[in-house]
């Protein structure tokens, strides 16, 4: 596990074990609010250790940006703590999360004592505040990656913690590409100073446009490529002929991991625009 200080009270973790995906502390007078938590127990032992047992704060809050289980599994180290989520992402966990956390439990003796832990502090249809040791964090319902999705952004420092609606190539499979769209129209609209991906590495105020902005040609690059196929009456698996670079972005980062989100991306537009389309 990666520590990186990204303010005064302010932490990142990234995970060397699992598809860098991270973690996020803010400290305050009053106690930590934790944004998600790490996928092997060991990883996130060590974040709640330098927390607790090196800085001497307690864990008051756990975000659960989303249900998947890189950012969820962890939270049951946290017996003590409020688990604040979107409605959707306690109904998935306790659906899909559980699930597939028995799958996962098959392939690695490491998550044995892992348990689902339901939010006990949901929200709907506004955004939701929260004031804790004079820090002020908006949680916002930002869908997209998957629909239970939430961005939180700490006000006084202007970070946000995007989750994975920011990561190195964007994903839609398990989301909605409509709902990505303008959940990046809002990044841009909020104008961050500092924006924490989901996966991957912090980005700086002079790139998060950018960044956002090739992202947005990312996905209609992709969406009008998977067009010309349904229009010329090409069958699903001749979308593997689309790479990720003639779409903008590299095969690289995630250690290779990207290319075959992105492929993920193109089944799922085919999917759901073949189904849009009336029957003859």
């Amino acid at each position: 596990m990666i520590r990186e200080r990204i303010a005064d009270d302010i932490y990142v973790f990234t995970s060397r074990q699992y598809a860098q995906v991270t973690s996020g502390a803010i400290l305050t007078k009053e106690g930590v609010i934790l944004i998600d938590t790490l996928y092997f127990p060991e990883e996130t032992r060590a974040v709640k250790e330098f927390l607790e047992d090196r800085l001497g704060h307690r864990v008051r809050y756990v975000i659960s940006t989303h249900y998947h289980a890189d950012h969820t599994q962890g939270t049951y180290l946290f017996p003590g703590a409020r688990v604040v989520s979107h409605a959707l992402c306690k109904q998935f966990l306790d659906t899909r999360g559980r699930e597939g956390l028995r799958e996962a439990k098959l392939q690695s003796q490491e998550l044995g004592e892992v348990r689902i832990v339901l939010p006990d502090f949901i929200f709907e249809d506004e955004d939701l505040t929260i004031h804790l040791g004079g820090k002020t964090l908006k949680i916002c319902h930002m869908p997209g990656h998957t629909k239970d999705l939430v961005g939180v952004y700490v006000t006084n420092n202007r970070i946000l913690f995007a989750s994975d609606n920011m990561m190195p190539v964007p994903t839609i499979f398990d989301g909605g590409y409509d709902e990505l769209m303008s959940s990046y129209q809002r990044m841009l609209e909020m104008a961050p100073d500092t924006v924490v991906q989901g996966h991957g590495e912090v980005i700086l105020r002079g790139e998060i446009a950018n960044i956002i902005n090739s992202n947005i040609d990312y996905l209609e690059t992709i969406r009008a490529r998977v067009v010309e196929v349904i229009e010329s009456g090409g069958p699903r698996d001749s979308l593997q002929a689309i790479d990720i670079e003639s779409c903008g972005k590299s095969r690289i980062p995630l250690n290779g991991l990207v290319a075959d989100l992105h492929y993920a991306n193109l089944y799922k537009l085919y999917d759901d625009l073949t189904e849009k389309q009336p029957s003859s």
